[in-house]
């Protein structure tokens, strides 16, 4: 069954008994109990689910392709969390490339593409949300070990150890992940494939805590104590302030797309496990939470570039550099019909590189440098783009008419 498919709270007298054997459960929240409630769907979830599935593979592909290429034409000294970031991005875009089978999958109501890539997309599935949390967690690490002065983040012998350690991410990512395809499998129902997934209470509580409460844990011990060192150590550079913040809203962005959907799902699975009689409204309840919490999972892995965009520097500082397009010069009106005054500036690539050299020194940047392009330039320059076209039309149709 697909992730709307839900039970119906029209039998409110009725029990629903958690025969495990019975029922499927996936990743998103599918439930199949046909004995004692009807089948009933979520509201609109044949046009919103997909919706949100697409949604998330654009931003989610396009953004994560954006950071890969960025981190591997990156210049000069790269930073250790760039290892962890490229790996990152590299996860979720495998992961989003699944999604526009789940959304055909949801829109059609029953799954068309067979039972190999059933199991595929739901290893990719597992392997991506191992593989983040502890990417999250080694980053989490990595910044305990710079701060606590236990690393120094510009020997060889760090960096490789970085590089060893993403390595061991996915080798334990892939292999946690290889259960998830002995328990995936097509059923058959009402004449219709669907993809489900079955797994035991067992590996049920083992995902749950390898992928979520032991690294959550280690994540948590990393934060309060550079915390700590940080009420102490208040002058420790804006640089390691910055990088923190990222790391921080990433890994909050992680837990709170997540925590929903690692909160509930257990709940379902014991809930079977140990027969808990629920009535249909409280299990349609509980299924409808895991479809929502499914698809607030599955965006996790679109948000991370648009976290970069807005508080890291140094990432929009290299986009500005290599993606030229984006940068705009200022000055000289008669050279350029793109310019927004006739004052001689330096482009906007410039200033971002004027102002991370002035944070690094220590001197205070002025008002004009250093911004991110605005909405109200990029206004600017399209409308300036669109007068000089009107311009050289005119011109041209004024040679034409002359010449007759």
């Amino acid at each position: 069954m697909e992730p709307a498919q839900m039970v119906t709270g029209s039998l409110m007298t009725e029990t629903w008994s958690g025969d495990f054997e019975s029922s499927a459960i996936d990743n998103y929240g599918d439930l199949v109990n046909y004995d004692i409630c009807p089948l009933q769907e979520l509201p609109f979830a044949y046009i919103v689910i997909p919706t949100v599935y697409y949604i998330t593979f654009l931003i989610g592909f396009f953004g994560n392709l954006f950071v890969i290429l960025l981190m591997a034409r990156k210049e000069g000294r790269k930073r250790l969390v760039d290892t962890f970031v490229l790996n990152l991005a590299v996860a979720d875009l495998v992961f989003v490339c699944t999604l526009p089978f789940w959304a055909v999958s949801k829109a059609l109501g029953y799954w068309c593409f067979g039972e190999g890539l059933c199991k595929l997309s739901s290893y990719a599935i597992t392997v991506n949300r191992c593989s983040s949390i502890l990417f999250l967690m080694g980053m989490s690490v990595e910044r305990f070990l710079v701060m606590t002065k236990q690393w120094d983040s510009r020997t060889i012998s760090t960096k490789k150890s970085i590089a060893v350690s993403c390595g061991c991410i996915w080798v334990f990512s892939l292999l946690l992940g290889m259960p998830s395809l002995f328990y995936r499998k097509l059923n058959l129902v009402d004449d219709k494939y669907l993809c489900h997934d079955m797994p035991s209470p067992t590996f049920s509580l083992i995902m749950l805590i390898l992928t979520f409460l032991l690294p959550l844990g280690v994540i948590l011990f990393c934060y309060c104590s550079i915390f700590s060192k940080l009420r102490s150590h208040v002058h420790l550079g804006k640089r390691r302030n910055n990088a923190l913040k990222i790391i921080f809203a990433i890994v909050g962005a992680f837990i709170c797309s997540w925590l929903p959907f690692n909160v509930l799902k257990p709940f379902f699975v014991f809930t079977m496990a140990q027969d808990i009689h629920l009535s249909c409204s409280k299990m349609m309840a509980l299924t409808w939470g895991l479809t929502i919490s499914a698809c607030l999972a599955f965006a996790n892995s679109c948000v991370n570039p648009i976290i970069y965009v807005f508080m890291d520097q140094q990432f929009r500082q290299q986009a500005l550099k290599h993606f030229p397009a984006f940068c705009s010069k200022r000055g000289n009106v008669q050279s350029s019909a793109l310019s927004f005054s006739s004052r001689h500036e330096p482009p906007i690539c410039q200033q971002e590189e004027a102002h991370t050299s002035n944070i690094s020194s220590g001197r205070r940047p002025r008002e004009q440098r250093g911004r991110f392009v605005s909405l109200q330039e990029w206004y600017n320059v399209g409308w300036n783009a669109v007068k000089s076209q009107q311009d050289f039309w005119a011109m041209l149709v004024g040679e034409r008419s002359a010449r007759r």
